[in-house]
């Protein structure tokens, strides 16, 4: 077996280094010596070493099965080797070369990847487990030592007109964390542009993000992508009209309900769809890269496997499900789909990202002439927390429209009359004339919190707890945040610190305003 020399490990631009990456750096690397399995270790390296990681090598040995096999294949040896005593040495040299054999085979394989791994600088760890092959790299991917798995769309056993292996699918499937599927074993990633595929989903965002780091560090051509079907649409109201009665025909008003489609839903999809590609533009130019968006419209899938061959793509990341997923499933179907046919790489994303609520919300959400005239009465002071408030609600509900009903409605489940919300809020509101709005934000949803961030603030001292917690919660009200992160309650612990020292400066931690206490919050 030979492997290519590693590529330089370096990114394309200096300034990358200085850029928080979202890229895993534990990699575990599937190996058995074919060409595409080469290709993922050296793509792995090139990845891997721009972000400082490190790399474990796996090969999986079916010592087992191949010990069963041959019990199995006794009864057909030829009658010289059936006598007992030649058959219980032809048993003892066949274990023996299976033992030593096969770890001596995967031996080889570890070697040559170390040597690779360390000429690019890299620590190199092995994994040899003996099992079934799929099987055991999904333990692997279970054990939380690695954040992704890179391997060969097809191995050693690939017959003639191939599209993926058994073993590449399985791991695929069932894998929880991210997966790098090489198809190309003669091409790198970087050699043509990175496409990302967006359905509005958490993952397909995730994704994103994944593809505009990868695109900064080789320098490469980042496209996005947002596929929606109208066709579907038709054949679907074509295949109604032809089996509902005259009778049936006018109780559903068919004819009212396909001119409704033709002109609401289909321009609907295509807003829907163009606004992901609006707020990926959006969080592109925020990390500096160029992003080149496309609406395509077909079967998803299909429009996208087009576009990869138009455009020569070295790579596509996607979510491995998407929008409409349920919590059970484990690849979404075009995933499914584009893992068997992508004429490139292929990075199925696990890792979620939500962008903030205010990019989705300008790309997405509108407001009627009613309700702009009704945020318009709440005291600007507060208008950004009501409006983001109000915003979170309409999203939560998938309207993409905010009408003065709405923002009744969500006032009526804040702060319903005659309980909840808070007594200042409500008698401003009522001196102010403002009306409802004002209300609302007296008990806009609170934002929710990171494992991380939750056990950030259990480690600070708890007299200042819960004046931190308020605080976090504030500034992600503030934001448009829907979670509090590690990051968010590292901020508020450093603002926390500097009140201390300003309140101490003056001579007291606590101040009061208005004849009641004003808590300053640190902590550590």
């Amino acid at each position: 077996m030979t492997l290519a020399p590693a590529p330089p490990t370096s990114v394309a631009d200096p300034a990358v280094e200085q850029t928080a990456s979202c890229l895993p750096k534990r990699f575990l690397v599937a190996l058995d010596a074919s060409d595409h399995a080469n290709r993922a270790l050296m793509e792995a390296i090139k990845l891997c070493g721009s972000v400082g990681g490190a790399i474990t090598g796996i090969h999986v040995y079916a010592a087992k099965l191949h010990d069963r096999r041959f019990r199995q294949m006794e009864g057909g040896l030829p009658d010289r080797y059936r006598e007992e005593k030649t058959l219980e040495s032809q048993r003892e040299i066949h274990d023996d070369l299976i033992t030593r054999g096969l770890n001596i085979v995967s031996d080889s394989y570890h070697d040559h990847a170390g040597r690779v791994c360390a000429e690019a600088g890299l620590p190199y760890g092995r994994r040899s487990p003996e099992g079934k092959n799929y099987r055991r790299i999904v333990e692997a991917a279970e054990s939380g030592e690695f954040d992704l798995i890179a391997l060969g769309a097809l191995g050693l056993g690939a017959a003639p007109g191939s599209a993926i292996g058994s073993v590449c699918e399985r791991v695929a499937r069932r894998s929880p964390i991210d997966v790098l599927v090489v198809r190309e074993p003669d091409r790198a990633i970087g050699a043509g542009p990175i496409v990302v595929g967006l359905d509005g989903s958490p993952r397909s965002f995730g994704a994103l993000r994944t593809a505009l780091d990868i695109g900064r560090r080789l320098g490469a051509e980042v496209h996005a992508v947002a596929a929606f079907d109208p066709y579907y649409h038709y054949a679907a109201f074509n295949k109604i009209a032809g089996v509902l009665s005259d009778e049936a025909s006018r109780l559903f008003r068919f004819k009212e309900q396909e001119r409704l489609h033709e002109e609401l839903i289909d321009d609907g999809l295509a807003k829907i769809y163009q606004a992901h590609l609006d707020v990926a533009r959006t969080i592109a130019a925020e990390e500096g890269v160029a992003l080149v968006c496309t609406l395509l419209t077909g079967r998803a899938y299909r429009a996208i496997l087009e576009y990869l061959q138009r455009v020569g793509a070295s790579l596509l990341v996607i979510g491995k499900t998407g929008t409409h997923a349920d919590p059970g499933l484990d690849i979404g179907g075009n995933a499914e789909n584009l893992l068997r046919m992508a004429p490139c790489h292929v990075w199925l994303g696990q890792v979620p990202y939500s962008p903030a609520l205010d990019i989705v919300a300008e790309e997405t959400i509108g407001w009627s002439k009613e309700a702009e005239a009704k945020m318009e009465r709440v005291p600007e002071t507060a208008r950004k927390m009501v409006r983001m408030a109000i915003l979170r609600f309409a999203q939560q509900r998938g309207h993409t429209v905010v009408t003065a009903a709405l923002i009744d409605e969500a006032t009526e489940r804040f702060c319903p009359a005659g309980r909840g919300g808070s007594k200042a809020a409500g008698r401003m509101a009522h001196s102010e004339g403002v009306g409802d709005p004002a209300v609302a934000a007296c008990a806009a949803p609170e934002p929710g919190w990171s494992a991380a961030a939750l056990a950030r603030l259990a480690r600070v001292p708890e007299p200042v707890r819960p004046a931190l917690r308020r605080r976090a919660e504030a500034a992600a009200l503030e934001a448009g945040t829907a979670e509090i992160t590690l990051e968010a309650m590292e901020a508020a612990i450093a603002e926390g610190r500097l009140a201390m020292k300003q309140t101490m400066r003056s001579g007291g931690h606590r101040s009061r305003r208005g004849g009641k206490e004003r808590d300053h919050g640190a902590g550590g």
